[in-house]
Parts: structure tokens; C-alpha cells; sequence
């Protein structure tokens, strides 16, 4: 699906799974953010301003100690997880995480809410600094802060009705007494579009969709304002993801609710998300407004990931990008750029020294002041640099690049001819 259509389409409640209920929320809310138009598309709308930041973490690091090398003479290594990442997320914002698998996208979310500690940096929630509050005022924390679980399946007990499960956050945080608890699972459970019936029923006995909404109702019992959604729709059908976007876009509205949105699928973040955050081995390497980002990427890993998004149009499928090999160990990460060892662009520039040497930092692209890059080359064409002609203008100003640079005299070696042959 095209990105910059920013449309998710699904069935009606005619051509629902037999397993999926239709759900009353999604359909008697008015004044919602995201509209369906009369062809049963969902369409995006206007992008909100960010505020003052609610979450910010300030070079956070987040290790992990394992025991490596030959028996006997076995040391400590550390798995460098999320390494200084530094972000900010609004009041009522929605901020996406991506990346590919072990890029550190969920171990950050979980420092973001404590789950986990930080290694080193600082995570601030309302003003405060995480690691400076007391054990009861991190309980109170607690109640603001929320998460979605990725699993719709294991992430609830097969021994207990779902309604105690939902109540579990009540009891933790002694709120109400055993009439006002109840009520409270009743109203959680049609917030989210189920029958506050189905409280006394078990996991087994729903469809996928309907838990992920039974995990979105535990979420909510506590009335948090700011909740990680851990990938919440990657294991469910497309035409149920879309009814869990439109609920959890609907509560936003409602709530005031504050998202950070792990996600692997860039279609999704395009149409959900307010800003996006690219990792890579544990770092940021691009982070904007969605729109720019996504339309103009300016680090080449971010234009590999968008280049894989499948797309209707057989001419865009010539010119996709392939990154070679898998991402690198977080134990010995590459020096220098981190992203070097797979990087298409270096390999059009020559491999420069620079790339080895020195490690990028993610500054303020001056192309885009509300975007920042980690990069010493940022692109200035996006996307259009992965067709040929964009490669080919990369060469070609390569090449008079490095003419200037060595002198006359220098004799021209046989690698520099190879690559001016290829281009």
C-alpha cells in the first residue's frame, strides 16, 4: 500500500471474521480524528502541534551484562541495547519507534515506563526525574503510564476471567471498593466495544482482535494518560487492525491520551503517528515529523526501510533497495557510523574514512530544521535517490568530488577506474 495515500481499508460488518464482533465503539463516536469516508476508507487528518514534553529521555543507555568468550576464561561483556538516545514525547502525541528487529525499539519503551532501569541517562515523566522518586510515588507513577503488549495471546492469563484481569490494576492501586471495581470493567469493556457481559468469560473463548481490545480495557481501567504500544496490531488481521487503530485514535481524541508506538509496519506509523524516531542498533539515526521524514528521507537506512514497503506500482519495484547481511552485533557494535557495514550510499561514495573513523551524531538537518539526522552525508533527494537516476547523480558528483581532492600527479589506481567504469 502506497504511503503517501495514508489509508487502511476494512471490511464492514457484513464481511467481518465470524471470530470478531462488531464493535459499538468504533461505529457511535462522532468527532473522532480519523474519519471513514463514504468508500469505507480511514483517513488520516491534520497533524497536532507538539506541546510541552510529558516523557523525555536525555542520552539514555540501557545495557545488558552476558558472559562470553571460551570456557575458563569467560568475561563479562555488555549488550548494548539502546545507546544514548535522546527523544522527547508531547502532551497528546503520538511518537513512533521503527526499525528492524534488535534495533531496541521495545527496551526503550520500557524505560520509558521503569519497566527496566536505565543504565545511564536520564528519563524525565511530568518534569520529574524516574530514578529521583521514592518507592510510593513511583507506585503512583505507575498509574499514569501504561503498555500494550505486542502477544494479544499471551499476554493474558488462560486461568482467569478476563474481568479479574482487568481489574488487577484497580486492586493494585486500592482504588474503589469491590461495587465501584466492577462498574469500572463494565465501562472499560464497552469503551473498547465488547459486551460488558463477557466479563465472567475466558481468553480461549475470543477471537484475537477482541483480546488485543481486552488488553487495550486493562490499559485503560486506571485511567493512565500515557500509554506504549508495544506493536498492537502487528499480530492481528489487517481488517482488524484497522478497527484497533480507529480505537485507539478514537481514545486519544477522547482521553487526551499521550502514545509511544512501536511499530514495524510503516504504513501504519504513517497514518498514526505524529512524529517518527528511526532506530538502528540502539541509537536514533533519523527523527521528524512523520510527513517530512517519510517523504524525504535523509539517512540512507530510513530510505532502505521505506524502499521495502510494498508497493501497487510495478515501476517502483525495479529500484528497491536490498541491504545486505544482518544487523550487527549490539555486544561489539561497528565504529565509527554503525550503520557503515550495510550502508548502500557509502558504497557509492567510495567507502570514505570518514565513516569508520567518526561517529555521526543526530543533529538538525539544515534542509529541515524539524528534522535530525545521524549522518555525515544526509541525502537530498529521499526516496528519489534509490531509482537509478539518483544513484547515477550520487556517482557522478562523487567523482568530480574526488578529481578536485587528488592531485595531478598521483597515479590513478585500478579501483577508481572500476568504479568510474560503473558509473
Amino acid at each position: 500500500m502506497p504511503l503517501r495515500d495514508r489509508r487502511l481499508y476494512h471490511r464492514n460488518a457484513t464481511t467481518r471474521p465470524s471470530g470478531e464482533e462488531p464493535s459499538r465503539a468504533l461505529h457511535s463516536r462522532k468527532g473522532c480524528r480519523l474519519g471513514r469516508s463514504t468508500e469505507g476508507t480511514i483517513v488520516a487528518a491534520t497533524r497536532r502541534t507538539a506541546s510541552k514534553p510529558l516523557l523525555e529521555l536525555t542520552d539514555v543507555k540501557r545495557y545488558f551484562r552476558v558472559r562470553g568468550g571460551i570456557p575458563l576464561i569467560r568475561k563479562e561483556l555488555n549488550v548494548r541495547a539502546v545507546d544514548g538516545v535522546s527523544l522527547s514525547v508531547a502532551r497528546g502525541e503520538t511518537v513512533s519507534l521503527v526499525g528492524e528487529s534488535g534495533s531496541g525499539k521495545t527496551t526503550l519503551g520500557r524505560v520509558a515506563l521503569g519497566l527496566q532501569p536505565a543504565t545511564a541517562g536520564h528519563v524525565t515523566y511530568d518534569g520529574r526525574e524516574i530514578r529521583s522518586l521514592s518507592a510510593g510515588e513511583r507506585r503512583a507513577l505507575r498509574k499514569r503510564m501504561q503498555i500494550v503488549f505486542q502477544d494479544p495471546f499471551g499476554s493474558l492469563n488462560p486461568r482467569l476471567p478476563i474481568g479479574d484481569q482487568i481489574e488487577e490494576g484497580l486492586l493494585a492501586h486500592k482504588l474503589g471498593d469491590e461495587n465501584a471495581r466492577g462498574k469500572r470493567v463494565r465501562e472499560v469493556l464497552d469503551l473498547v466495544g465488547l459486551d460488558p457481559n463477557y466479563a465472567s468469560r475466558y481468553p480461549h473463548e475470543f477471537s484475537g482482535g477482541q483480546r488485543q481490545r481486552i488488553g487495550i480495557a486493562r490499559a485503560l481501567a486506571v485511567n493512565p494518560e500515557f500509554i506504549v504500544l508495544d506493536e498492537p496490531v502487528s499480530a492481528l488481521d489487517v481488517s482488524i487492525q484497522s478497527q484497533v487503530l480507529n480505537l485507539l485514535a478514537e481514545l486519544r481524541e477522547e482521553k487526551g491520551l499521550t502514545y509511544l508506538f512501536i511499530s514495524h509496519n510503516l504504513d501504519v506509523v504513517g497514518y498514526f503517528s505524529d512524529r517518527v524516531a528511526v532506530m538502528y542498533l540502539g541509537t536514533v539515526v533519523e527523527m521528524g515529523p512523520v510527513e517530512q521524514v517519510f517523504k524525504k528521507p535523509q539517512h540512507p537506512y530510513t530510505v532502505a526501510l521505506l524502499s521495502a514497503v510494498p508497493k501497487i506500482e510495478a515501476h517502483d519495484v525495479k529500484d528497491r533497495l536490498i541491504l545486505a547481511g544482518e544487523i550487527p552485533s549490539p555486544i561489539n557494535p561497528p565504529s565509527g557510523c554503525r550503520f557503515r557495514t550495510r550502508c548502500w550510499l557509502r558504497e557509492q561514495l567510495g567507502n570514505p574514512d570518514r565513516c569508520t573513523t567518526e561517529e555521526p551524531k543526530l543533529a538538525a538537518s539544515p534542509r529541515s530544521p524539524d528534522v535530525s539526522v545521524a549522518c555525515h552525508f544526509p541525502l537530498e533527494n529521499g526516496l528519489a535517490s534509490t531509482t537509478a537516476k539518483g544513484r547515477q547523480a550520487i556517482k557522478v558528483k562523487t567523482k568530480a568530488a574526488s578529481t578536485k581532492a587528488v592531485p595531478k600527479s598521483a597515479p590513478k589506481g585500478r579501483t577508481t577506474k572500476k568504479r568510474s567504469a560503473r558509473a
